[in-house]
C-alpha cells in the first residue's frame, strides 16, 4: 500500500529483456540505498518487488501483464521514474490509499501552463471515468492528485509548481501515456451498485 506522495525520481539504468518480461534496474542514491530483497516499491505508480539490490540501485522484474497495462515497457535507460516505498504501520497518510495496481493507461490530452502552475487534461476509458468524481482522488504515474473536472472522455488535474518539479509529471508532453489508478473506494462503491442492480 502506498500514499501517492512520490519520494523522488529515480533513473532507469537498464531494461534487460527476460522473456516474456523484462528486468528493470533503477538507481537513486537515497531511496534505494537500503532496500531489501522482497521490498515493494512503486515505480510510476506500479508496485514492483525488489529482486536484487546494491546500495543506491535495485532490480525489478516486470511481466507481460504489467508491460501491457502500464507505461513501464516504454522506458529506456536514462528515463526518470517516480519512486515511493510502501507504507509502514504508523506512517502518516498524506495522499490517499494507493494500491500500486494500475488500472489502465491514460494519455495527456492537453497541457495549459500559467507561470509555474499547470492544468492537465487526460484522456481515459469510460469504465475508469465512471470511478472518478470532481474533488475525488486519482493516482497518475503514482502521484496522488485531486480531480478538478470529469467528463465522459477525460479528466483534469491542477498541478502546483512543487509537483511539477519533483515528479515526472513536469516532463510530460501532450500524447504521453501515463499510468492510472482510480480510488479504491470508488471501485468498491461501483461493485456494490452493480450488485444491487442485479439483485
Amino acid at each position: 500500500m502506498f500514499t501517492g506522495l512520490v519520494e523522488g525520481m529515480g533513473v532507469v539504468a537498464e531494461m534487460r529483456p527476460e522473456p516474456p518480461g523484462v528486468r528493470l534496474v533503477v538507481r537513486h542514491a537515497d531511496i534505494l540505498q537500503t532496500v531489501n530483497l522482497g521490498d515493494s516499491i512503486a515505480i510510476n505508480g506500479c508496485c514492483l518487488t525488489v529482486v536484487a539490490s546494491r546500495p543506491g540501485e535495485a532490480e525489478f522484474e516486470a511481466g507481460a501483464e504489467t508491460l501491457s497495462r502500464t507505461n513501464l515497457g516504454a522506458l529506456q535507460p536514462g528515463h526518470r521514474v517516480n519512486l515511493e516505498r510502501s507504507l509502514q504501520v504508523g506512517d502518516r497518510l498524506g495522499g490517499h490509499f494507493v494500491t500500486g495496481h494500475i488500472d489502465s493507461l491514460g494519455w495527456l490530452d492537453q497541457r495549459t501552463t500559467d507561470g509555474q502552475w499547470a492544468m492537465y487534461w487526460f484522456r481515459a476509458s469510460a469504465p475508469l471515468l465512471r470511478q472518478m468524481a470532481s474533488k475525488g482522488s486519482i493516482a497518475v504515474d503514482g502521484v496522488s492528485l485531486t480531480l478538478v473536472d470529469v467528463t465522459d472522455s477525460r479528466f483534469s488535474v491542477a498541478l502546483i509548481p512543487h509537483t511539477l518539479q519533483v515528479t515526472t509529471l513536469g516532463q510530460r508532453r501532450e500524447g504521453d501515456a501515463v499510468n492510472l489508478e482510480t480510488d479504491i473506494l470508488a471501485k468498491y462503491v461501483e461493485q456494490q451498485l452493480r450488485g444491487s442492480a442485479l439483485s
